[in-house]
């Protein structure tokens, strides 16, 4: 599977954005570094971007920099939580993720009075996951520890989950944002979700 990609060219046709205000944003790290994307092509070295993420995160920045500022966009958009911690009686009060989510981790790592970061991320994924009806709870066992076991590697910068299954049996992967992944004929995408993008819906809902 290849990201859908768009040129730097299109992109800023079809956004009506400038070449300035792009690379602006690039450095405000508005933008990860590594949805550029260089490729050789028959006029020579081009940038592209993952089309989906990149139209999604300008129309995001259009839409709010009236309201914020750039840093605190900026802040709003990174894949980091690391100063981010919550009391569990909290999170279960404002209802930002299902029973089900919480048992199933509470289950597997026990009770905590204070989720940290990474608690936080993975359980949001989670309840994410298992409401689409496309995961079981098994599964979500799963996804939990490879999240535990695997996700703090990246050290704040940006990836993706990726959820395989082949003959019934489940893979989770976390790759890299702008990584391409190329399955076998048997073998399931059943999704692929870009954390940054979690962790910016669950930054919004604690903040509302």
């Amino acid at each position: 599977m290849e990201d859908n990609l768009i040129s730097k060219k299109d992109l800023l046709e079809l956004t009506g954005i400038s070449y300035g205000q792009l690379y602006r944003w690039k450095r405000k790290d508005l933008i990860p570094e590594d949805w550029f994307i260089r490729k050789s092509t028959f006029t020579g070295q081009e940038t592209f971007f993952p089309k989906d993420k990149i139209l999604d995160r300008i129309d995001k920045i259009l839409n709010l920099k009236d309201n914020a500022s750039l840093d605190d966009l900026a802040d709003l958009f990174s894949p980091n939580l690391t100063e981010m911690a919550l009391y569990s009686a909290d999170l279960k009060k404002r209802s930002i993720v299902s029973d089900v989510s919480w048992q199933l981790l509470t289950a597997q790592f026990g009770e905590a009075e204070v989720l940290t970061y990474e608690r936080l991320i993975a359980l949001y994924v989670l309840n994410q996951m298992l409401q689409t009806g496309e995961m079981s709870l098994d599964e979500g066992r799963i996804l939990l520890q490879v999240l535990n076991d695997h996700y703090k590697k990246f050290d704040g910068k940006s990836c993706d989950l990726i959820f395989i299954r082949k003959m019934g049996v489940a893979t989770f992967l976390l790759i890299s944002g702008s990584s391409e992944v190329y399955l076998e004929d048997h073998a399931k995408l059943v999704q692929r979700i870009a954390l940054s993008n979690s962790i910016e819906a669950l930054k919004t809902r604690l903040s509302e």
